[in-house]
């Protein structure tokens, strides 16, 4: 019976030297009593330089003085679990240098008496990888960042360029719709403007978009200012940018339009802007006004107005669909299916 039992060692022992992962067996004093290949390679040592050693000559000498307290801890309950669990493990090789490390323990009872298995995964290669992939998506940022920066500054030089063009300009309608021209590019610098402040690349807060927009569409419709209110309603809602621009210019057309045609001769009112997501990522947004009605014999499908041409087409580009409410109150909803999450 001793020679297959001989037998069975010497197999043991090769598998033990031949398991890819570095493995170091200490006693319950911490003395090393056996290491494989990959340990010895992993630390810098031979084998001889390890045995009898205690194991904290593999520990960084900061963390030494904690370590026979967590070897303590570990008889006490003794079972097989991940080292350090939650917290940023360091090895040390004979050459003084550390490198991270994950290490699973493991009691094993041998016929010298209970010792403790260590595993120890070198992931040095791995804190390279997440490294990289770091500074690769930070680089990515920066320059979305600078794309969404230069954008919003090319858009506001077009926007300067139709200021000095109304300049020379004596026919009002035709400053008119300049000045609508002016409004659909600022709408579309802010969207550009809300992603390069808030860092968030993928989506856009609406929120915070409309708060800067609706405020400067006062401004340009200075006849209506300190007459007509305009509320928002769209807490925590986030668009994709393909989303958020057609809707910006939907909101843009139709809060122009009614501060433009709803509140002649210093009409009192308010206007509401409603954005809701629902959690398929679905959106209603809806905006109405109690200002003038729509007459009943006015053909929307056919109007001439640019404004709502341009509604139209933003909701099909949207693959949505647009109802009409014509009066108490008049009211435009937009509903969008919900589509691909980034």
């Amino acid at each position: 019976m001793s020679a297959p039992n001989i037998q069975l060692d010497e197999y043991l022992g090769q598998a033990f030297d031949r398991i890819p992962v570095a493995m170091v067996v200490v006693t319950q004093q911490g003395v090393i009593t056996r290491v494989n290949r990959l340990a010895e390679a992993t630390f810098g040592y031979t084998g001889e330089e390890l045995l009898g050693q205690p194991v904290e000559m593999l520990v960084p000498e900061r963390y030494r003085h904690a370590h026979p307290g967590y070897r303590r801890g570990f008889q006490t309950e003794a079972t097989a679990r991940p080292m350090g669990a939650g917290r940023d493990l360091s090895g040390l090789r004979k050459d003084g240098s550390e490198f991270p490390v994950e290490i699973g323990i493991n009691p094993v009872d041998t016929g010298e008496g209970p010792m403790i298995l260590s595993v120890i995964i070198d992931l040095s290669e791995r804190k390279q990888n997440e490294r990289r992939i770091s500074d690769a998506l930070r680089e990515k940022e920066l320059l979305l960042e600078e794309v969404h920066h230069r954008v919003k500054n090319n858009l506001q030089v077009i926007h300067s360029l139709l200021d000095l063009q109304m300049l020379k300009i004596d026919d009002p309608d035709l400053v008119a719709m300049l000045r609508d021209s002016q409004n659909r590019i600022r709408s579309m610098s802010m969207i550009h403007q809300t992603l390069y402040q808030s860092h968030d690349f993928a989506r856009v807060d609406f929120q915070r978009f409309l708060d800067e927009l609706l405020p400067s569409l006062m401004d340009s419709y200075g006849t209506v200012a300190g007459h007509v209110a305009i509320n928002i309603e769209s807490t925590q809602v986030k668009l994709p940018i393909n989303e958020a621009i057609p809707c910006g210019l939907i909101v843009n057309e139709l809060v122009s339009n009614a501060l433009k045609h709803g509140f002649p001769g210093q009409r009192r009112g308010s206007i509401q802007v409603v954005l809701e997501q629902g959690n398929d990522g679905s959106v209603n947004l809806a905006i109405s006004n109690n200002g003038v009605a729509i007459p009943e014999d006015q053909n929307l499908e056919r109007t001439g107005s640019l404004g709502l041409q341009l509604v139209r087409l933003l909701t099909r580009q949207l693959q949505g669909t647009l109802e009409v409410q014509r009066a108490n109150p008049t009211r435009f909803t937009v509903r969008i299916p919900p589509g691909d999450q980034p």
